[in-house]
């Protein structure tokens, strides 16, 4: 599927990170990226975690330093978050979330957990392959699903609370065929660490 700034983020923000988002997606669009996830955590007092890629769902160190550019000022006037904070800008990384259709679609046969919004039939966790996807559902199944059942679930895309990819060794095979398609310039990390409003003070993590 083709790269589309504007296709549908059916696993969103609520709150605090949803008002974030949407600070934060108008001007990562504007740079050509997508917003892939918005968190606030506890870490270092408090961290605002901003995830974002480019057509090829990555984001170089470049890239990382041009959002928190951008963001920066935008942050300030703003003022999302009523104490300091830390911006952190990084890739989606190997072991991804799946946040939109294509990202289930550009890892069909790869494993991922998934969890619903609501227990559907008993059940509200997932752990199987993606076997394929359509305009509504994606469709897992199930490795370890008994005997005599379908191993096959069809969940609506709509009902998703959270889904992430699994790391296993076809999945880092995937992402090295990836960087030979697709190389990066520069071998440093892809995550950058800025104090809120001292952009003098810029550190490297690794991802």
């Amino acid at each position: 599927m083709g790269f589309d700034l504007t296709e549908k983020r059916y696993i969103k923000e609520t709150g605090l990170e949803a008002r974030i988002a949407r600070i934060v997606e108008p001007v990562a669009n504007g740079l050509g990226f997508a917003l892939v996830r918005i968190k606030v955590t506890q870490e270092n007092g408090c961290t605002l975690q901003i995830m974002a890629e480019d057509e090829h769902a990555r984001f170089t160190i470049m890239d990382c330093e041009a959002l928190s550019k951008d963001l920066s000022p935008v942050l300030d006037v703003e003022d999302p978050i009523e104490r300091e904070y830390h911006l952190e800008v990084s890739s989606p990384g190997i072991d991804r979330p799946l946040v939109r259709r294509r990202d289930f679609e550009a890892h069909i046969g790869h494993e991922a957990k998934i969890e619903l919004s609501d227990m559907i039939n008993g059940r509200k966790r997932y752990r199987g392959f993606i076997k394929a996807t359509d305009a509504e559902a994606v469709t897992i199944t199930l490795p370890d699903a008994p005997a005599g059942t379908d191993p096959d679930h069809r969940l609506l895309f709509t009902t998703l609370a959270d889904a992430k990819l699994v790391m296993t060794d076809a999945l880092m095979e995937k992402a090295r065929l990836d960087q030979e398609l697709h190389p990066i310039d520069d071998d440093e990390t892809e995550t950058v660490e800025i104090a809120a409003n001292d952009d003098e003070d810029i550190s490297k993590e690794t991802h």
